[in-house]
């Protein structure tokens, strides 16, 4: 199937850019396709725990051209932003084809790129890659052995299984603050991070969100791997920071050393645990994109704005400093302009015959 452009992944920048491709004049299916790996919309969201809440949200921006409707605080964010993400496609018509799963993108030697799946295969001349990085959850190295529960924040499901439970709660971001908001309320926690967790005092400004991007973007026009726009912000007073505090849960402890049989040590001093919960974040799934050598010897990919430096038909998108929800909103834009830049304008252009 023949395509001017391919964009993989249906989460929030995957939208937003499907959004842009139409509205700067891409067919649906021709012009431009959708694919994504779930079998529904949602992206990442459908894949939450059904214990986090709207009212805890760690921030959401609406979609270009269609704001969410008011939600009920209390539902669960699994349930509304993939609701909220069907009527979407549907309301701007978007050619999302799923299940899809991209198992790699390589050059031909037209020019042109191969994009291969388990649904077949599309040849294009751009692409615009919006995974993100639900899909790679990180687990850092430990020495030792565990025997208890332990599980990533990603297979997190709410506090219910920790009744009772003594649980170790991993990890200096958001998401560690939302388990400790939960699991605190049903059991004791205990909160380490490799470094003082970082905080934020009052709002979160305009000026000091893009003092936070350009820290983020500096990194990826570097090559070096990525950090998130969190890692940078810090811990604002959230519903969940607020509650966490609340229950004395903010005590954070220095990592420890080992893991060991029952719990963990540090130095010649163990404590138990019945479960640990990593919080660890996650790391982007570009794993596919591995035939085209965009990785740099410093671990990361360089970019400039959204488009790949050493490859301009590859945009990535919800990567690096686009990595939050109204970044990807302003990136999906930004790599559909350039798209057009390096392509041409669609209106002007007569039908490519497929080859």
């Amino acid at each position: 199937m023949d395509v001017d452009v391919v964009v993989i992944g249906a989460g929030q920048a995957g939208l937003s850019a499907a959004y842009h491709l139409r509205r700067r004049g891409f067919a649906p299916y021709t012009g431009f396709v959708v694919l994504d790996a779930d079998d529904a919309p949602g992206g990442a969201w459908a894949h939450r725990s059904p214990s986090l809440r709207m009212a805890t949200v760690h921030g959401f921006h609406d979609l270009p051209d269609f704001e969410l409707p008011e939600p009920d605080p209390l539902a669960p964010a699994r349930e509304v932003v993939p609701g909220y993400f069907t009527a979407y496609e549907a309301r701007h018509a978007l050619p999302v084809v799923r299940p899809v799963r991209v198992s790699s993108v390589e050059s031909l030697p037209d020019g042109r790129l191969l994009v291969s799946s388990d649904a077949g295969q599309w040849r294009a001349r751009a692409l615009v890659n919006a995974t993100g990085t639900w899909t790679r959850p990180f687990l850092p190295f430990y020495p030792g052995h565990f025997t208890g529960r332990q599980l990533h924040y990603a297979d997190y499901r709410g506090p219910e299984e920790f009744a009772g439970k003594r649980v170790l709660v991993v990890g200096g971001g958001a998401s560690a603050i939302q388990v400790l908001s939960e699991v605190a309320a049903v059991g004791e926690t205990v909160w380490v991070t490799r470094r003082e967790p970082v905080y934020r005092d009052g709002p979160f400004t305009p000026e000091s969100g893009r003092a936070a991007v350009a820290l983020v973007e500096q990194r990826v026009r570097e090559g070096l791997p990525v950090r998130s726009v969190v890692s940078v912000t810090g811990l604002g007073p959230s519903v969940a920071y607020r509650r966490a505090e609340e229950l004395g849960a903010l005590h954070r402890r220095p990592m420890f050393d080992r893991l060991t049989e029952h719990g963990v040590a540090w130095g010649d001093h163990e404590e138990p645990f019945d479960a640990i919960v990593w919080a660890t974040g996650f790391r982007p799934e570009v794993a596919h994109l591995a035939p085209l050598h965009l990785r740099t010897p410093g671990g990361g990919i360089r970019l400039t704005g959204t488009r790949a430096t050493d490859d301009p038909r590859i945009h990535l998108v919800g990567y690096g400093p686009s990595a939050s929800t109204v970044g990807a909103n302003r990136a999906g834009r930004a790599a559909a302009n350039e798209i057009v830049t390096l392509l041409g304008d669609p209106h002007e252009q007569e039908p490519v015959p497929a080859s």
